[in-house]
């Protein structure tokens, strides 16, 4: 064993391994992974080893079809045979609502590079001739999935690495990690000791033992799967070809052929946690769980009624083994917040579609400071300390028993709920309020009307919260309404070198004290990493605010990038809670409850003023989302249940209304403000968003300048843009192609309705010569096309005489 590496994975499984080859694959050579027995000995040994690319975030669509594309490569690398099966696969949808939901997905493919295929039930018996297609409305296609051998992917990394000049310890186990103070990591194992520049936790199952040994809780949790092996059925011995995989949602069913036989999976409603207080250190290898059958039986008749034929066959084998689920199912990768060169690399339930992209994500992190693909989808850091065992596991049995069921984009499961609420929440749904949440807190979406039941009704057309989000909107327009904001992320940054360590940290330059201005925040490469709202209080004291569910993601970059001596960071957004004033009578109705003098010469557009509101000390800034005339009030949370009703009695007399989060994004689409995760994210550059008008390039040096200047210099093929669209009851979500002619030209990134502008709006990246020759467009809604076209500047009030009256 050498006494240093560069590099330490831990674990050696399929992500493991990944790990290891991709870190050579970018010429990190000196590197090693450490495995307590044998590669494969967690869950990857017996997985079904099935692929596909098909995943509604392009991030970790991108990935999957990369991690398809390499295996051909490190079998021919590592010549080890991979037992690769590209027989193409079949989802199935069998009511109306699937379809609907497939038709819709079929037009996404086209803008996530997915080659799939609609196709009708006579073509559907053709491929699977197994299939009753007597209730089937049809299925999407894709051609680029199979299934590879869980041991000779896992092996073949493995043996690509070591040809590159990794090294392999197995039988090893680490025992303890210590910091030596140095910014390495001292790894005790059982065979001796090993210094390491970064450590990475790709341990699977035993993932959390490996985080509590440096002060970690991931949020993951082991759990029981269940598949069948059957024996051979003369319907596939007739057969000349292979079958496709097959996933019926609506028979709750997922199948796959194993030699002449099938591989049949459920995903039963009972799901069941395993080792929920940890993982037995001696478990692993050859061992498997003892299969649970009577939990299957429903979940095997729904699917047995559309495979007649796999009814009929025996069964060879059963297969219980446990694999790791997070609360979204997704994986955590990326650096450990609070834990310098500490990487997480687990919870990758889909080990043999994602590993390959795990694998080069991580790596490009760990040697060139950020991946190629935009992966907060996966990032460990998307998940805070609400994130508690008991919540983890309540919601992967939710995500695991839901994994057959359709999840509308307007939909909250209530698995994990309620976990978190601001001081008013109370007060908020005892008004009929419809809550959604964010980062664990409950915030509201809207306020069903009277006599309505406070649910909103999943569905990709316009909802039930329709008509009573046009109230609230009509509300705001005519007087003044109140926002709930608590749920947005409150940095404070001060001390003697605060200035300076914002004005390199951010893209634009610093507000002068008592003034506000937006804050780009960018990588090394140029692309963003925030857009942030930077108010300056005093010389030395700054309040940034920005999405509530990215403060551990934004905490860690502030971590790397902003502390420092004469810096002081906290994170103030539990202590602070918010509300929003919006109408044109906002000013009016706050006046009241305040000492600030509120006139326009005193209180301009983008400024900040410190005072009392109500009886509380309040920080009032004087910036609009909305479009309209807008106060934002950040109190104590103590107090803020107080302010509130001080406001709430004044408002009275001004026809006060309480509006939620879908009539601020129906107003912010109006004007054609774009917002985190939709129209801003690592993908795009300031130049492509729109946000170059916020970036100070002449400022000095900032992070990211060089790549921006350089992104600047060469024009981007694409540019975000409003456009206004002939939709029926339904809008645009995301990800929808936009068309001209036969020709796609761009993509939607959010649409809703606009309720003051009686408009369906999307916001979109489109081509950027399409967009100087003003051609007529489409836009896909639910897969069908809707004629659109470009507004410039907002559809509402374009020159902001609203916001700055």
């Amino acid at each position: 064993m050498k006494s240093h590496v560069r590099v330490a994975v831990i674990g050696g499984g399929v992500v493991g391994c990944s790990i290891l080859y991709h870190l050579t694959k970018l010429g990190w050579t000196d590197v090693a992974l450490i495995e307590r027995k044998e590669l494969t000995s967690g869950s990857s040994w017996h997985a079904a080893g099935g692929f596909h690319a098909l995943n509604s975030d392009p991030g970790i669509a991108k990935l999957q079809s990369y991690t398809i594309s390499l295996y051909k490569e490190i079998e021919a690398l590592s010549e080890q045979d991979v037992g690769m099966h590209m027989t193409g696969g079949l989802n199935i949808a069998a009511t109306q609502a699937r379809w609907d939901f497939q038709r819709a997905d079929f037009a996404r493919h086209r803008v996530l590079g997915l080659q799939t295929e609609l196709i009708g039930p006579e073509e559907i018996k053709r491929l699977c001739p197994l299939i009753d297609v007597a209730d089937v409305y049809g299925a999407i296609y894709d051609r680029h999935e199979g299934h590879v051998d869980p041991s000779g992917v896992t092996y073949a990394y493995a043996k690509a690495a070591r040809k590159a000049g990794a090294e392999i310890y197995r039988h090893t186990r680490v025992m303890d990690l210590k910091p030596t103070g140095r910014g390495s990591w001292r790894l005790i194992t059982d065979k001796g000791e090993i210094e390491a520049e970064h450590v990475v936790n790709a341990a699977g199952l035993w993932a959390r033992e490996m985080g509590a040994m440096v002060g970690v809780s991931l949020p993951l949790v082991p759990m029981e799967h269940h598949y069948l092996l059957t024996d051979d059925l003369p319907e596939i011995a007739e057969l000349d070809r292979e079958l496709p995989l097959i996933v019926d949602l609506d028979a709750e069913i997922y199948m796959r052929q194993e030699r002449k036989g099938m591989l049949v999976g459920v995903y039963e409603k009972e799901a069941t946690p395993w080792a929920v207080a940890g993982t037995p250190w001696d478990y692993g290898e050859t061992e498997l769980l003892e299969p649970k059958l009577e939990r299957l039986s429903d979940a095997l008749i729904k699917g047995y009624a559309r495979f007649p034929a796999v009814a009929e066959a025996g069964i060879r084998r059963i297969v219980n083994g446990p694999f790791t689920f997070t609360p979204d199912g997704n994986p955590l990768v990326g650096p450990v917040p609070g834990v310098p060169n500490y990487w997480s690399a687990c919870g990758v339930m889909a080990g043999f579609a994602q590993g390959g992209g795990v694998g080069l994500s991580l790596a490009q992190w760990i040697i060139e400071g950020e991946p190629e693909v935009d992966i907060f989808a996966m990032d460990v850091a998307r998940f805070g300390d609400y994130a508690t065992p008991t919540y983890v596991a309540d919601k992967a049995k939710e995500f695991y028993s839901n994994r057959f069921t359709l999840a509308y984009p307007n939909e909250y499961w209530p698995g994990g709920r309620v976990c978190r609420v601001d001081p008013i929440y109370d007060r908020l749904k005892a008004k009929n309020g419809v809550f959604g949440v964010s980062y664990g807190l409950e915030v509201p979406l809207y306020f069903a009307l009277e006599g309505e039941a406070p649910v909103e009704t999943p569905t990709l057309k316009r909802s039930n919260a329709f008509d009573a989000v046009g109230r609230e909107v009509a509300a705001v327009r005519k007087g003044v309404g109140v926002f709930d904001s608590s749920s947005f992320a409150k940095y404070e940054v001060s001390g003697p070198g605060a200035a300076q360590a914002l004005d390199r940290l951010i893209a634009n330059r610093l507000p002068s004290v008592g003034r506000i201005r937006l804050a780009p925040l960018l990588g090394e490469s140029g692309r963003l990493m925030g857009d942030l709202t930077l108010m300056r209080l005093a010389e030395d004291r700054f309040l940034l605010f920005g999405s509530g569910y990215l403060q551990n993601w934004h905490g860690r970059w502030f971590a790397e990038h902003l502390a420092g001596e004469g810096v002081t960071i906290r994170n103030r957004s539990a202590e602070l809670g918010g509300l929003i004033l919006t109408g044109p009578r906002s000013r009016e109705l706050l006046q009241r409850v305040t000492g600030i003098d509120l006139s326009p010469a005193a209180f301009p557009f983008m400024a900040v003023r410190e005072g009392d509101v109500g009886f509380a000390p309040a920080t009032v800034a004087r910036l609009s989302l909305s479009g309209e005339l807008a106060f934002e009030i950040y109190v104590p949370a103590t107090s803020l249940s107080a302010v509130y009703a001080a406001i709430e009695q004044e408002g009275t007399a001004f026809g006060l209304v309480d509006f939620g989060l879908h009539a601020l994004n129906s107003m912010r689409l109006e004007k054609g403000f774009g917002i985190w995760s939709r129209e801003f994210s690592r993908d795009y550059t300031p130049a492509m968003s729109g946000l170059d008008r916020f970036v100070a390039f002449n400022k000095g040096d900032f992070i990211g300048r060089e790549a921006a200047l350089a992104a600047r210099a060469a024009p981007s093929t694409q540019v975000l843009v409003l456009m206004q669209v002939d939709a029926d009851d339904a809008d645009a979500a995301g990800y929808e192609p936009v068309w001209q002619g036969e020709e796609r030209v761009g993509f939607v990134t959010s649409g809703g309705y606009g309720h003051r502008t009686g408009a369906s709006l999307a916001m979109a990246y489109v081509d950027r010569a399409m967009v100087e020759a003003g051609a007529a467009i489409e836009v896909s809604i639910l897969g069908e096309r809707k004629p659109a076209r470009i507004v410039e500047g907002g559809l509402y009030d374009p020159e902001n005489r609203l916001a700055r009256g």
